[in-house]
C-alpha cells in the first residue's frame, strides 16, 4: 500500500530522498494521519527527478497508530527492493504473512483514511483504520495493468505490544494500494516479447515466414532494478491474458542461475543472461527465439543494450545482435513500409513514399490505382503486393495486385445495408495475409475474414462482444485485433486476442476473437484509431463533455510515456505505423495532413482514407 500525496506538506519523519549524483539525503516530509473520522486524502508526492531515488524510513520510537499506518503508507512508495522497512511497520506474524507482489492497486488520489472510532480503543491497546479510494486499475501478480473503477475500501488493524509497549499493524490488505501519479513515479510499461503459436501454417514455414514477435506489456518497479525483474517476468511466461495465443521458446522451468542478484550491460552494451541447467541442452535455433525474445524485451527498457549472451552451466549456449535478432523474428516495429496510401480526389488508391516530404502522389499499379472502381476507403497487405477497396457506397469489397495491368473482377464480398453506415467498415490485413473487415447490416452485423483476400469469408466469433463493429485494425503481429463498439450511441475501443483452430487443407478454420477489453475507459466517443507500435495505439476520441482529441493508448488500457499529438480539428480518420519513426497521418477538414517528429502538422494533398500498410 502506498501513498498519492499532492499539495502542501507536514513534517514528518516519514522517508528520505537521495539524489544519486551527489550523494545527499533530504528528509521529506508527510502528511500526518487524521484521527477523525471525516475522509480525507493523504498528500501527494511532488514528481521527482528521474536521478531522485526516494528511501523508506523506519517508525520512530512511541509513534502513535496514526503514524504508524502513515508512514507505512509512505515506506510502499520508496524504492526499497523488498519493502523491508514497510514491514517493520508490521507485527512479525504480519511481516511474514503480507505479499506486496501479489497486486497493486491504483486510486485516483491517494489513499483516504476513515478512523474506527468503535473499533479503536488505543487505552486497549486496539485500533482500526479503513483505507478508502476511488479505483483506476489493478496490476495482478503478473504485473499486467488493467483499468478499474468503482470504490475501494479495505480496512487495517493496529495492535500495540504488551512488552515494548510500540504500536504495529498486524492485520492488513495483500498487496500494494497507491494513487496514480506515485505508481507513474514508481513503475514503468515495459514489452515482453513472445511469439505468435500460430504465425503462419507449417507448410509456409521458412526464411520468408519469420514467427511474428508478439508484444506482451507489464509494469515493473521504475528503480529496483528494472532490467533484472523484467527478464525473470519475460523467462516465467506471457500473462494469462497473452498466454492461450502465444509460445516462448524457453524451456519449462527455467530460471536464472542460481545466486544471479542482478543484470547489467558490460561496456560493449552486451548483456550476458546465466540460465539454470533447464535450458543447458536447447538447440541453436531454440536459443536463437531466446535471445531474441530477451534482446527484443531488453530493448523495450533499454535500447543501447544491442546484443544479448546466453550461458548455462559455465557455459555459452548462444550469442544474438541486434542485427540477427531482426532475422530470427518479425516485429511490427522494424518493418519500414515502403508507401503512404490514400484514395484521391478522383477516387483511386494512391501513394507517396513513406516518411518522405512529397506532397504529389501517384496511382498505385494495378485496377485499384486506375479509377476504374470509385473507392471510400482501402487497405494495403503488409507486403504491399495487394490492396483491398471498399466501393464509394460502402456496399462492396474489391481485392486486387498492385501490378500494372491486373483485373479487379468482381466483389469478394457484398454487404446487404439499407445506407452507407449500414454496410462494409474499412478492411484490415494481418502478416499472414488474411483480411478482416466487418459488415455492419443491422440485420447481420459480422465480423469477418477471408485468408489471403479470398474465397468463402470466414465469420469470427465474438464471444462476450455487445455493441456493432463500426471500425477494425489487426496488428502486426496476427495476435491482437483493435475494434471501435458502438454500444447506445457510445463508441469504445476494445482490444482482443485473435485464436484460431487450424482445419485440414480445403476445410475453413475457426477464428475466434477473446477477452475484449477496454482500452479507452475514460473516452466515451472514439471515432478512429490504428496501431502505432507494438503493443501502442492512436486513438481520435472525446472525453464526456469534451472537445476531440488524439492520444495515445497501451493495449491493457493504461497511458504510454509518449508525447501527445499536437491539436488537430476536424479528424475524420487517422493512420500510425508500428515503425514509430514515421510520422503520424490524418483525414481532416483540411484534407491529408502529416505530422513529422517535433513539429506541427502539415498539409500533403487533397484526398481521404489515409493508411499505411496493414
Amino acid at each position: 500500500m502506498g501513498a498519492d500525496r499532492e499539495g502542501g506538506r507536514r513534517p514528518g519523519p516519514a522517508r528520505a530522498v537521495a539524489y544519486a549524483a551527489c550523494g545527499v539525503v533530504l528528509l521529506a516530509g508527510c502528511a500526518s494521519m487524521p484521527d477523525s473520522g471525516d475522509l480525507r486524502g493523504v498528500e501527494s508526492t511532488p514528481r521527482q527527478d528521474p536521478q531522485v531515488r526516494v528511501f523508506a524510513m523506519p517508525p520512530r520510537e512511541d509513534a502513535p497508530p496514526s503514524e504508524i499506518v502513515q508512514g507505512f503508507l509512505e515506506a510502499l512508495t520508496s524504492d526499497d527492493p523488498h519493502y523491508e522497512t514497510a514491514r517493520k511497520y508490521l507485527t512479525g506474524e504480519a511481516a511474514r504473512t503480507w505479499r506486496p507482489e501479489l497486486s497493486t492497486t491504483v486510486l485516483a488520489g491517494g489513499p483516504g483514511t476513515e478512523s474506527d472510532h468503535a473499533g479503536s480503543r488505543e487505552e486497549a491497546n486496539d485500533y482500526s483504520v479503513t483505507l478508502t479510494g476511488t479505483k483506476v486499475a489493478t496490476v495482478d501478480a503478473q504485473q499486467s495493468y488493467a483499468p478499474a473503477d468503482g470504490s475501494y475500501r479495505k480496512p487495517v488493524h493496529l495492535t500495540r505490544d504488551g512488552k515494548s509497549r510500540q504500536w504495529r499493524i498486524d492485520e492488513l490488505p495483500q498487496g500494494v494500494v497507491m494513487g496514480k501519479s506515485d505508481f507513474q513515479r514508481n513503475y514503468v510499461s515495459v514489452n515482453k516479447y513472445y511469439f505468435a503459436s500460430n504465425s503462419a501454417p507449417e507448410a509456409e514455414a521458412g526464411p520468408e515466414r519469420q514467427p511474428a514477435a508478439v508484444a506482451d506489456p507489464v509494469y515493473v518497479r521504475r528503480r529496483v532494478d528494472p532490467m533484472t525483474q523484467v527478464v525473470r517476468s519475460l523467462i516465467t511466461g506471457p500473462t494469462s491474458l497473452l498466454g492461450p495465443a502465444v509460445r516462448s521458446s524457453f524451456p519449462t522451468g527455467t530460471a536464472l542461475a542460481k545466486g544471479t542478484a542482478s543484470l547489467t550491460p558490460d561496456d560493449r552494451n552486451r548483456l550476458t543472461v546465466p540460465l539454470n541447467d533447464r535450458a543447458s541442452r536447447v538447440g541453436e535455433d531454440k536459443c536463437d527465439e531466446m535471445a531474441a525474445q530477451l534482446l527484443f524485451t531488453l530493448q523495450s527498457l533499454n535500447p543501447v543494450v544491442d546484443e544479448v549472451e546466453l550461458r548455462s552451466g559455465g557455459r555459452q549456449l548462444c550469442s544474438l545482435t541486434e542485427e540477427r535478432a531482426d532475422a530470427v523474428a518479425a516485429r511490427g516495429s522494424a518493418q519500414r513500409p515502403d508507401y503512404l496510401y490514400f484514395v484521391d480526389d478522383e477516387h483511386r488508391l494512391v501513394r507517396i513514399a513513406a516518411g518522405s516530404n512529397a506532397t504529389r502522389a501517384e496511382p498505385v499499379p494495378g485496377a485499384l490505382g486506375e479509377g476504374g472502381r470509385a473507392l471510400r476507403s482501402v487497405a494495403v497487405s503488409r507486403d504491399e503486393h495487394t490492396a483491398a477497396g471498399i466501393g464509394l457506397d460502402g456496399k462492396a469489397l474489391y481485392v486486387g495486385s498492385l501490378v500494372s495491368g491486373g483485373s479487379l473482377g468482381e466483389p469478394v464480398l457484398v454487404s446487404e445495408g439499407k445506407t452507407e453506415g449500414d454496410r462494409l467498415t474499412a478492411p484490415s490485413w494481418d502478416a499472414r495475409g488474411d483480411l478482416w473487415i466487418a459488415d455492419r447490416d443491422p440485420a447481420g452485423p459480422r465480423l469477418l475474414m477471408l485468408s489471403e483476400g479470398a474465397g468463402e469469408p470466414v465469420q469470427v466469433r465474438t464471444p462476450g462482444l455487445d455493441g456493432r463493429v463500426q471500425a477494425v485494425r489487426v496488428a502486426a503481429d496476427g495476435v491482437r485485433i483493435a475494434l471501435i463498439v458502438e454500444k447506445d450511441g457510445k463508441r469504445s475501443l476494445l482490444i482482443g486476442r485473435i485464436e484460431r483452430d487450424e482445419k485440414k487443407a480445403g476445410e475453413q478454420p475457426t477464428v475466434t476473437v477473446l477477452e475484449l477489453r477496454s482500452a479507452t475507459p475514460g473516452l466515451e466517443e472514439v471515432t478512429a484509431m490504428s496501431w502505432a507500435g507494438d503493443s501502442r495505439l492512436v486513438v481520435v476520441g472525446r472525453e464526456h463533455g469534451g472537445v476531440q482529441q488524439i492520444g495515445y493508448v497501451q493495449v491493457d488500457g493504461s497511458t504510454p510515456e509518449a508525447s501527445v499529438p499536437a491539436a488537430l480539428t476536424g479528424v475524420k480518420e487517422i493512420a500510425a505505423s508500428e515503425d514509430e519513426r514515421l510520422p503520424l497521418v490524418a483525414y481532416s477538414e483540411d484534407g491529408i495532413v502529416r505530422l513529422p517528429s517535433g513539429m506541427q502538422w502539415q498539409k500533403v494533398t487533397e484526398g481521404t482514407a489515409p493508411v499505411y500498410p496493414g
